[in-house]
């Protein structure tokens, strides 16, 4: 089938797109509708943490889709539970409430931060976040995001989000007051450019939050779920936040997140929170298949060792062709290029013969990558070979 002869006009416009129409994937490849083979490293912005149709996903889904699929939120149901129980048991935290995007479970963050504020803190209700930040496309989530730009686009904002800058502890702790409830970042800025927090920062706002009475939100939507090579990434700094938000990876390619907390933070009454899908089975019974597989022995570990020979690869290109470094943690990294080629080297990437490679530019001047957890060694070579092709004709 021709791309032409695919209706696209029905669909709204909110993005530019390729020709091209995916039809099927398996593992770190994708197929398009002419047969042409693609090498993904950018799996859907770091969603498809077991690559592309993990068998392990697929079996949790058929299973559950002959079971039940959505009895209501109203009740209780086996994969909800049991889903609950592996976060709880594998992090800090005591409570688990699910959604079903990364936006949505930093709504419910922004949410639960302000009703403890309400109940034990004299109604504090504004959050500090970070310049550059990025938390989701809901009003209050792009209004909590520090991306440029979006202080405009649906104006006004919801008010109550002073930014910081990442890893300055001054610019944080100028910005507290008797309104302040809560510190909110991701503990590496994904959509900013793959920056991470550093461990003295962390610790440091974890201290801050501690002298002040201030809850630590973690945004995980992109750095959870193994992604950095640990479970949560912060593990990677030895504190332990009060609130932690997850999506993407967690239900490894279907729509799924979660808000998790410690017990004494959990303030929502009746009422407060909710969602007609929230917690279903069949989402739920799938983020399990995910967390049983990452929290398999060795499997964390082997992401550590991969994302280590990723640096290593990119770092002997950046030496290559006198680029300007990488940076990131585990497998969710960035090539510096030291000038604005990101954009043109993701479209000839991916139009390059005859196997394609898909790669994201959120910066024009780095590229992201974001490979499947389960990715080999041998699909990393092919990367940075196809990538070496393209700098010697663009660096």
């Amino acid at each position: 089938m021709a791309f032409a002869e695919y209706p696209v006009q029905s669909l709204m416009y909110i993005t530019n797109r390729p020709e091209l129409v995916f039809t099927e994937g398996k593992g770190s490849w994708l197929t398009d509708h002419n047969g042409k083979r693609y090498l993904d490293f950018v799996q859907g912005w770091a969603v498809n943490c077991l690559g592309h149709s993990n068998q392990g996903m697929a079996d949790a889904v058929i299973a559950q889709a002959g079971k039940l699929i959505n009895p209501s939120p109203a009740f209780y149901n086996a994969p909800m539970i049991k889903l609950a129980k592996q976060l709880t048991d594998n992090s800090c935290f005591d409570k688990v409430f699910f959604a079903n995007s990364g936006a949505e479970a930093n709504e419910g963050a922004i949410k639960l931060a302000r009703k403890w504020g309400r109940k034990h803190k004299n109604g504090a209700f504004e959050i500090i976040t970070m310049d550059h930040s990025f938390h989701g496309r809901t009003l209050a989530t792009m209004s909590a995001s520090g991306k440029a730009g979006w202080d405009t686009i649906f104006a006004p904002q919801v008010p109550g989000f002073p930014k910081a800058d990442l890893n300055d502890l001054a610019s944080v702790e100028k910005l507290i007051t008797d309104k302040t409830v809560g510190i909110m970042l991701e503990p590496v800025q994904g959509e900013g450019g793959v920056i991470p927090a550093t461990r003295e920062f962390m610790q440091g706002l974890r201290a801050l939050a501690d002298k002040h009475k201030l809850l630590l939100i973690v945004d995980e939507v992109q750095t959870g779920c193994g992604r950095c090579g640990t479970l949560f990434a912060y593990e990677l700094s030895g504190v332990e936040p009060d609130i932690m938000t997850l999506g993407k990876g967690i239900g490894g390619g279907v729509p799924l997140s979660a808000l998790l907390c410690k017990g004494e933070v959990a303030s929502f009454e009746a009422g407060d929170q909710g969602g007609t899908y929230n917690g279903n089975p069949l989402m739920t019974a799938v983020g399990s298949a995910v967390i049983e597989q990452l929290t398999a022995p060795g499997f964390l570990d082997d992401v550590k060792a991969k994302g280590e020979y990723l640096k290593e690869q990119l770092l002997v290109l950046s030496s290559e062709f006198g680029l300007a470094g990488e940076r990131g943690e585990g497998l969710l990294r960035a090539l510096q290029l030291g000038k604005d080629i990101g954009p043109q080297l993701v479209e000839e990437a991916r139009d390059m013969g005859p196997e394609g490679l898909l790669l994201n530019a959120p910066r024009a001047n780095l590229l992201r990558f974001m490979p499947a957890l389960n990715v080999t060694r041998e699909e990393i070579d092919q990367m940075i070979g196809m990538l070496r092709t393209l700098l010697k004709k663009l660096a």
